[in-house]
């Protein structure tokens, strides 16, 4: 089995159009959720959200692109540029042959179906765009990719809610872990933020009309976000023997499913997943230092999440600790475990823990360390992350200080 790193990071998210922003807002506990910019938003009794703003398209992309990119393809693209220029690689030869992308999302190109539904519907137009289907579908950031990198290899997108991204990432770990590609492009994004794509996640009722607040007694709901996370993958060796920086390993992963119901989480199903790439990882509970929390700020996913950690980890779960830096950024769906991944690279390689931000009162059912508001520093040689989708589909990765 092959050593896994990671040896490019790429993001652009509410709190920052690069890592490096990113990472800054984290460590200041800033939030990068507020009012929503769109059309009609004023007929949504849901008005915030972790929307991308001071985004430019036009000046990223030209004219002819822009007519094949949804939104959510947009920033993929923006995401990758950056994870593959800090990893030095050059897709050529038989590495373009055998490398590939793997990326999640649960909505694809919402943005594009809710402009063609009103297009059709409400303008009353005969005609859409011939690149429509192109653009919508799920599969088009990864396509794109490929096509702007050269990458040849194993490339596809997976769809699991909001365990997206952490499936994706695991399917392109173990592809490099086996052997099958010596590097893969891999992670995650979401474009929600539109009319149609907030509506019909206000018929859930799961959603906060004035923060998200994981964790804390008060908390109300969650809060959508949108943006990308995107890694570059590589086997140790390879990454070595050609002198890159390696920002963290990538030493397991488990999924699991719950099997019991369409949107009420299971403890056992969250615990399996969790213990499952402990076990993977070849690790003991014990050595856990972080956990990036699924913690979407709603009462059952934030209690049912503390229950799992508690058997899964047993009495060291009162030493670990546990933020969901959802509470800054908002909930990015099928691309949320993309942008998390960053939250547990910089507690690895840092020794800085983000915080769970939005804390106001002390919940029992979640009476473990959640790091509140602020920021810790602290030396952490293995992290997890977890992401816990309705559909009861569960993912986890576990990475390591090199």
């Amino acid at each position: 089995m092959k050593r896994v790193v990671i040896t490019g990071a790429g993001t652009i998210n509410a709190l920052g159009h690069t890592v490096d922003e990113t990472l800054d807002a984290m460590r200041e506990g800033r939030c990068g959720i507020g009012a929503l910019e769109f059309r009609d938003v004023e007929r949504l009794a849901i008005t915030i959200g972790g929307q991308v703003k001071g985004f430019e398209a036009d000046s990223q992309f030209n004219r002819q692109q822009m007519a094949l990119y949804d939104r959510f393809t947009q920033f993929t693209l923006i995401a990758a540029r950056e994870a593959i220029t800090q990893s030095g690689l050059e897709f050529i030869g038989d590495l373009a042959a055998r490398a590939g992308v793997v990326l999640g999302t649960a909505g694809g190109g919402v943005s594009t179906w809710d402009d063609n539904y009103r297009s059709v519907y409400e303008d009353g137009k005969n005609r859409v765009h011939p690149f429509v289907v192109p653009k919508l579908m799920n599969n088009a950031a990864a396509s794109h990719v490929s096509m702007e990198y050269n990458l040849k290899g194993p490339s596809f997108t997976v769809s699991t809610a909001c365990a997206s991204s952490n499936h994706a990432m695991a399917q392109a770990f173990q592809m490099v872990r086996s052997g099958m590609s010596p590097a893969m492009v891999t992670g995650g994004s979401e474009s929600m933020l539109c009319f149609g794509g907030v509506k019909a996640w206000e018929g859930l009722r799961v959603m906060s009309k004035d923060a998200c607040r994981p964790f804390s007694a008060n908390r109300n709901g969650m809060v959508q976000g949108e943006g990308a996370g995107v890694f570059v993958f590589e086997e140790y060796e390879h990454a070595k023997a050609r002198g890159a920086e390696i920002l963290a390993e990538v030493i397991g992963y488990a999924m699991s499913s719950d099997a019991s119901d369409i949107v009420m989480p299971s403890k056992q199903g969250a615990a399996r997943a969790i213990s499952g790439a402990m076990r993977d990882a070849r690790i003991n509970p014990e050595e856990v230092g972080y956990i990036n929390a699924h913690g979407t700020g709603t009462a059952a996913n934030d209690k049912t999440e503390c229950a799992a950690v508690a058997d899964a980890f047993g009495p060291h779960a009162d030493n670990l600790m546990m933020s969901s830096t959802k509470s800054m950024h908002g909930h990015l769906i099928g691309g949320t475990g993309a942008v998390e991944l960053l939250a547990c690279i910089m507690a690895v390689r840092d020794g800085v823990i983000a915080p769970t931000i939005g804390y106001e009162e002390p919940d029992p059912e979640c009476a473990l360390d959640i790091v509140p508001n602020e920021a810790r520093e602290a030396k952490v040689d293995v992290a997890l992350s977890n992401a816990f989708a309705f559909g009861g589909l569960n993912a986890v990765l576990a990475l390591r200080k090199v």
